[in-house]
């Protein structure tokens, strides 16, 4: 490359305007005077630069020397309440017996487990799931009882007319609204999904009667997969009587939210069963037995604040 070729990658990031221009062959140019571009002597406007690109610093990143700096970005501990971890090993001193109705009739109780393929079971699952919602645990056992004994599969049900259907799930909870939905899930499920019920949150809660618990609860129970913490009245009642959300929930769902914020992941398949008994032989709605609850000094709701 000659000379004039490397002056003019040197001087490019220059003003052409202010210093000296080459012209053709090499030669160099005068600069221009003051008012010569206004009597008719081409100008040129100085080249814009490109501003540098800033990089975004970025809380998980280690800056340039402080190796591992990311990882105790990670670490930063979230909010937890108070006491929980001995409110919580209370608990389960007080539900070791499993005698709850939901330890003998919850939804992991109600599939016939002789039931092939495994489909069926899930089936059944879901059905006893979609039952048991606004209904006590014993009246669903029943219902599911009534309808296995005519053999419960996805052909059955579509093949059973609405009055008979109703008849074997009363006195269920809104039995007369479950009728319509278990018949329209139903069709859906052998339309879509070979007689089997899907396999994510997002297309249970899309089938009519199907709600997050119910959800969450298909998940691990059908497809043994935890998805979630599983919500109902209980556990919204007692985690919000417990203070194990920031702030007071109004509904369930909102209540799964809170407490997947900070309950550790490996506790997320027990606390259903756990608080749902709990909630069933001690911490009821109405008249806690606050008396014989380990909690009772460690509960806010015990102390009235």
């Amino acid at each position: 490359m000659n000379a004039a070729g490397v002056r003019m990658v040197v001087t490019r990031a220059r003003s052409p305007g202010t210093g000296a221009s080459l012209r053709p062959g090499g030669e160099k140019a005068a600069p221009l005077r003051s008012g010569e571009a206004a009597a008719g002597r081409k100008s040129y406007s100085p080249v814009k630069r490109r501003r540098k690109a800033r990089r975004l610093s970025v809380a998980y990143e280690a800056s340039e020397g402080e190796e591992g700096a990311g990882a105790e970005c990670l670490q930063t501990p979230s909010w937890q309440p108070q006491d929980w971890r001995q409110q919580l090993d209370n608990i389960r001193t007080m539900r070791s017996g499993k005698d709850a109705p939901v330890d003998q009739l919850g939804a992991e109780h109600c599939f016939d487990p002789s039931a092939s393929p495994k489909q069926v079971q899930r089936y059944q699952v879901l059905l006893s799931l979609m039952l048991s919602s606004q209904t006590k645990d014993q009246v669903t056992a029943g219902a599911m009882q009534r309808l296995r004994a005519r053999g419960l599969t996805v052909d059955s049900i579509l093949q059973t007319d609405d009055s008979t259907l109703g008849t074997l799930i009363y006195p269920v909870g809104f039995w007369r609204s479950k009728v319509k939905y278990i018949k329209q899930t139903t069709a859906i499920l052998q339309q879509r999904y070979g007689g089997d019920i899907p396999a994510s949150v997002a297309e249970l809660v899309a089938l009519p009667g199907v709600g997050p618990k119910m959800a969450h609860l298909a998940m691990a129970v059908a497809w043994g997969t935890v998805s979630g913490i599983a919500v109902d009245t209980h556990v919204h009642r007692i985690a919000n009587r417990l203070r194990w959300t920031k702030e007071a929930t109004r509904s369930p769902e909102e209540t799964r939210r809170a407490l997947e914020e900070w309950l550790p992941r490996e506790l997320w398949r027990e606390i259903n069963g756990l608080l749902v008994g709990f909630g069933q032989q001690t911490c009821l709605p109405v008249r806690p037995r606050c008396q014989a609850c380990l909690n009772r000094a460690l509960c806010p709701a015990a102390r009235g604040l």
